[in-house]
């Protein structure tokens, strides 16, 4: 479907000639959408020296046979400016390019067949408002003016986007490949990357089928090639190739090639003109996986064979959606495979186990309408050294290696397709390739009626099922069934005392002589304090906006323990680590899993754990912010006295191979007094109570702690300015 003849196709080296250079500045592996992305935005903001290398042909991968659909609108406001700016990109790419992507700003049409999805629509109008996009929401008879060919029965109402567009796919990349040239880049076609050389931790270039090319950073825009190149050079990208179908009809009477494209999200289909005739494609809500040992190296301009009895639920209802299609003939069947990842987002930024390594992959079928904007977010991460925008979302550093296993991959990523189009409910958990990671209290937590949840593979009690409720989520926009068990859990911890499994915290040991200089740098409160005391503080960066926070633990002259969110882990130790720089004389050790959380909050918390243990919880004896090792039965424990919840409470960090008999002690001890087990949706709306932040809700690398109301955890007494404070200080001064 790349349309390009070889008359009117731009010259890039091809086959070896002229040889390839022996140095770069960055090399980028692979030219696809994002690949070229990534070449010529690096290239228009200044840097020069920039190599992109191609196995086969400028998007002969996966880029020529998609969709080519372009939508701006996304989830969140860092995801909707990435396919802004990639809209916009590309209505003056041909103009700056000479090349045409066949843009055309067609709209887009989201059609909903249920009061449900009614409901969904009306949110993303107030969302598509905060995040500056034009939306409409219209009834089905202007959805059928704007959608000819679409019968309207069942339709409520729809969506009417009119920024919207779509382009001729595989000319993206080759028009984007030469603006890159045209800013200095030089691009290569058939030239196969092998392996990424490495020197002292850091990337030192890259070795082909044509000799090495040694540079200062490498990018990895492989698409489906990308999970085994970083296989072969240590760093975790979880991605997985799925087909994706789609057909195209013969002309149509009534279709015509600028009509809007289409969404009936109910029915898992989309549709749009195509030339004279229409495409229809669909995001099933159970994908097949593309089962291969190993993506051939050579699959270029290749598709996979038609696969109709998969596709017979899209076609059926299609031609219920629109019934031109029930006796129209088909001039083609893609079944195309593309890369998904874990969780539906794409997978962007410096690998934490490689410096100077990024990655750009895993775009679960909205490369085309992300690749702009996310190879100029790229490209301005890898000049400025950290993000410009808060990308946690798409943030490599969510992902740490246990997600990179295959066969939890292939699982997973039969259910993450269809998530394009299933309804967006509240607190949605995936359902597939889960029980990865459990808390040694699993097992208790579930016969006591315990709905999961899952955060970075960790299972975690959601709320308890009591009565005849079964600890099963039914999903819905308004209340949802766990409701009153959650209003239980949250009434004891307020008025009673509750049991948490927090096990999932993540928690690391700092410790070396040079410990405390590596802590003054890098977090935002005074680390210099006495021996057993708690801290609460902020890691910021240069722009003296969040990187993280933590609550810290002074062990020893030269020991701090750190407790961070779940899903924090390998970001918070890639960010410490970073700070530390090339020093010997510290040491960052990951401990997550050798250690359970079991806290105990409520304002009856002293009493019941005086049960349990002679040591003295008095005020005065173990004051707020205070950390001690007490025997809690016939278990030492860390205990902490901190809230999360806004109520008298400790942490008791345990080793996990005695989180059990804590976990039974205390219930035993407790159970005269009312002690519940509660989930972290209990916690969730105790903290929300109190006005306590939680990071990805209410902080982000978006927001400094002056924006966040939490100035409190940045010192302006100590003598070591810890990063980004000056920046602070400015904006604390200026008010």
């Amino acid at each position: 479907m790349s349309s390009f003849t070889a008359a009117s196709r731009p010259a890039f080296h091809s086959g070896g000639q002229p040889p390839i250079p022996s140095q770069a500045r960055v090399v980028i592996v692979g030219g696809g959408v994002v690949g070229a992305s990534a070449a010529y935005h690096l290239a228009k903001l200044g840097w020069r020296d920039v190599v992109l290398l191609e196995q086969n042909q400028l998007g002969a991968g996966t880029s020529w046979h998609a969709a080519g659909l372009v939508g701006r609108l996304r989830t969140s406001n860092s995801m909707t400016r990435i396919n802004k700016y990639t809209a916009e990109l590309y209505s003056q790419l041909e103009a700056e390019t000479g090349h045409s992507i066949g843009w055309k700003q067609v709209g887009s049409l989201i059609v909903a067949k249920s009061e449900d999805r009614m409901i969904q629509l009306r949110r993303t109008m107030a969302m598509a408002e905060l995040f500056g996009v034009e939306a409409h929401l219209v009834d089905a008879k202007e959805a059928q003016r704007r959608w000819p060919l679409i019968q309207i029965d069942d339709v409520l109402g729809a969506a009417w986007l009119p920024l919207d567009g779509k382009v001729i796919p595989g000319e993206v990349p080759v028009a984007l490949a030469k603006g890159a040239q045209s800013h200095g880049a030089r691009v290569y076609e058939g030239i196969r990357v092998l392996d990424v050389i490495q020197k002292n931790g850091r990337v030192a270039g890259v070795r082909t089928d044509q000799g090495e090319i040694l540079s200062e950073y490498v990018v990895l825009c492989g698409g489906m090639w990308t999970r085994e190149l970083g296989l072969r050079c240590g760093v975790t990208i979880p991605l997985f190739p799925v087909e994706h179908h789609y057909l195209v009809t013969e002309d149509i009477v009534g279709a015509f090639d600028e009509l809007p494209v289409g969404r009936d999200p109910d029915l898992c289909i989309y549709f749009r003109g195509e030339g004279n005739g229409v495409m229809l494609g669909a995001f099933q809500d159970y994908s097949k996986p593309w089962d291969v040992a190993k993506v051939p190296d050579r699959f270029s301009f290749q598709l996979l064979e038609p696969d109709w009895d998969k596709f017979a639920v899209p076609l059926a209802n299609g031609r219920h959606r629109i019934p031109a299609l029930r006796d129209c003939k088909f001039q083609k069947f893609v079944n195309g495979p593309e890369s998904f990842t874990p969780d539906n987002n794409f997978i962007l930024g410096e690998a934490p186990e490689l410096k100077n390594l990024f990655v750009a992959a895993g775009f679960n079928s909205v490369g085309i309408a992300s690749a702009g904007g996310a190879g100029l977010y790229l490209a301005e991460w890898m000049m400025g050294g950290e993000q410009s925008i808060d990308l946690w979302s798409v943030d490599i550093r969510r992902f740490q290696p246990w997600a990179n296993n295959r066969a939890f991959l292939r699982e997973r990523v039969t259910e993450v397709l269809g998530l394009h189009y299933q309804m967006a409910w509240p607190n949605r958990e995936m359902e597939s390739a889960r029980g990865i990671r459990h808390s040694p209290l699993h097992s208790r937590l579930e016969k006591a009626g315990a709905c999961f949840g899952v955060r970075n593979g960790w299972e975690r009690p959601l709320w308890f099922a009591t009565g005849h409720e079964k600890s099963v989520m039914k999903y819905s926009f308004g209340r949802q069934n766990w409701f009153d068990c959650h209003a239980r859990e949250h009434r004891a911890c307020r008025e009673n005392v509750a049991i948490f499994d927090q096990t999932g915290f993540s928690k690391y040991v700092v410790r070396g002589p040079d410990a405390l200089d590596l802590m003054q740098k890098m977090c935002g409160a005074d680390m210099d304090v006495p021996e057993g005391k708690a801290v609460y503080t902020g890691m910021f960066n240069a722009r003296g906006t969040f990187e993280s926070d933590l609550t810290v633990i002074r062990t020893s002259a030269d020991g701090f323990y750190l407790i961070g969110s779940t899903a924090q882990t390998a970001r918070d130790l890639d960010w410490i680590r970073r700070c530390g720089g090339d020093s010997h004389r510290v040491d960052v050790s990951d401990v997550t899993e050798s250690y359970s959380v079991i806290s105990v909050m409520g304002p009856r918390s002293r009493d019941l754990l005086s049960r349990v243990t002679d040591a003295d919880l008095s005020n005065g004896a173990f004051p707020f912010g205070t950390s001690r090792m007490i025997n809690v039965g016939m278990t030492q424990v860390r205990a902490i006295r901190l809230t999360y919840v806004g109520e008298l409470g400790w942490e008791l960090h345990v080793s996990t191979s005695q989180a059990v008999a804590v976990h039974d002690c205390l219930m035993l001890a407790g159970k005269d007094l009312g002690a519940l087990n509660a989930g972290h949706y209990a916690i969730n709306s105790l903290r929300l109570e109190k006005g306590y932040r939680a990071w990805g809700a209410d902080i982000s690398t978006d927001d400094t702690p002056m924006e966040a109301g939490l100035g409190f955890a940045v010192s302006w007494k100590k003598t070591v300015s810890c990063l980004g404070r000056d920046k602070i200080a400015a904006q604390k001064a200026a008010g």
